[in-house]
């Protein structure tokens, strides 16, 4: 099957020509009629398979040229990088075709966003967060919002996207299509399309715990981290192999410990993104990446998330993830587009519960390689790796008898309670004084 099978215009041909693509991936294939239909969808495809295009081939294909300023088409994703990306996306597809495409995202001044907003628009990229704030602060109006587009929405579940997701389902208009996309389905997805999608029609490509074909795997047994760390500079010396490296590492901290010491060995080499991390200063790691100024990058599980960075050539997981699908989308990054890719996996003594977990999902084993030779086995061990020292217990003898759970007052502090009669008694012992104001006393003593 090729692009021309899908009847597309002139324009998102040559589109397609510029980019040089000539078949479309099994996604875009069988996702094509469906959203063409208008009919709600739910996507099921691992990350790498071409989603952003699933949607927009039919999408653009059926987008009329208009000129109101409100948007018709909203794409929401889980985060900033993926919202760049998919605006550039868009923009290449779109090259030929006379469309308006804004992306808003957090952390950056939303007034420049809402000048932008006010200019008017076709298709909205956005993260819910800054979506809603434009939304309550009615610049943005959503009430010509004809299809809606969430994307890696198992992702913004975690999160904790899910009550962001409701409430900006209450502003939409209720006449329109639903399409969405994850690389998994977990129950909170499920809830969420029972909830909001009408009748959807499940387009499923690859189950997610099938690993890509071209993407070769292999492991590493490694007492520690720091071992890990000697590892990961003897396989990265070979820059000829290792040209375009992808690093996962499952914490923010872990993830700075490693790039600073990749940064001392490979000066001006490697880049680092996780959500500590300023905005403009992950999305120049991403393009300096992408363009290959940098040969490695290092990041958490989130933030690469969904990234489509071409030639990846490497993914080494530092450390084995806790759940078996991460390491699916982690393997994800390399292998796009039909390429031949290499995962290398390091875990310790530790992770191997999570490496056979790992195993059972993809039905398959990873080779363990040989640890070399040359590489040195560090002595020092990170706090998470030291033995957890206890004091010694050393029970004394205690008075086991409970004493009353109510003690009587002192004497001096017992008070009557008097209730109403207290003035009269308190009048009664103190005279009230004579005051030329008080007539009726005065009257009284006479």
């Amino acid at each position: 099957m090729t692009f021309n099978d899908l009847n597309l215009n002139t324009p998102l041909y040559n589109a397609l020509d510029d980019l040089g693509f000539t078949t479309p991936t099994p996604i875009q294939a069988e996702a094509f009629n469906v959203v063409a239909s208008g009919k709600d969808m739910v996507g099921i495809a691992q990350t790498g398979t071409g989603k952003t295009y699933a949607y927009m081939l039919p999408i653009l294909k059926n987008l009329p040229f208009s000129t109101q300023e409100t948007p018709r088409i909203l794409i929401l994703v889980p985060t900033r990088e993926l919202v760049v990306q998919v605006v550039d996306d868009i923009e290449k597809l779109a090259k030929y075709i006379n469309v308006r495409v804004q992306g808003v995202y957090g952390g950056t001044n939303i007034n420049t966003q809402k000048q932008a907003i006010a200019e008017g628009l076709d298709i909205l990229v956005a993260t819910p967060g800054r979506l809603y704030d434009l939304a309550l602060s009615r610049v943005l109006q959503l009430k010509s919002i004809q299809r809606l587009v969430i994307d890696e929405v198992d992702v913004m579940l975690d999160l904790g996207f899910r009550h962001q997701l409701i409430n900006i389902f209450d502003i939409l208009p209720e006449r329109r299509q639903n399409i969405m996309f994850s690389a998994t389905m977990t129950h909170d997805v499920d809830v969420l399309i029972s909830d909001f999608f009408k009748s959807p029609e499940r387009v499923s490509i690859a189950v997610s715990g099938t690993p890509l074909e071209n993407i070769s795997q292999q492991g590493y047994n490694v007492p520690n981290f720091y071992t890990k760390v000697n590892l990961l500079i003897h396989l990265l010396k070979d820059d000829n192999t290792f040209n375009k490296v992808l690093v996962f590492i499952s914490t923010k901290k872990w993830a700075d410990m490693v790039f600073e010491k990749l940064e001392a060995i490979f000066p001006d080499d490697s880049c680092v993104i996780h959500s500590n991390k300023t905005q403009n200063y992950r999305l120049r790691s991403i393009e300096q990446f992408r363009n290959g100024i940098n040969r490695i990058l290092v990041a958490t599980d989130i933030m690469a998330r969904g990234l489509d960075i071409d030639n990846v050539s490497h993914v080494i997981n530092f450390d084995t993830p806790e759940y078996p699908e991460n390491y699916m989308h982690r393997i994800g990054r390399t292998g796009r587009a039909e390429r031949e890719g290499c995962s290398i996996l390091f875990s310790t003594e530790a992770e191997l519960e999570f490496v056979k977990q790992i195993e059972t999902l993809m039905g398959m084993t990873i080779p363990v390689m040989e640890f070399p030779e040359t590489v040195a086995i560090a002595d020092q061990l990170i706090e998470e790796e030291r033995p957890q020292i206890k004091e010694r217990h050393n029970p004394a003898k205690k008075d086991e008898t409970v004493g009353p759970a109510f003690h009587e007052k002192k004497a001096k502090n017992q008070k009557e309670n008097l209730g109403g009669s207290y003035k009269f008694k308190i009048a009664k012992k103190y005279k009230k004084p004579k005051t030329r104001g008080d007539k009726n006393y005065n009257k009284r003593k006479k």
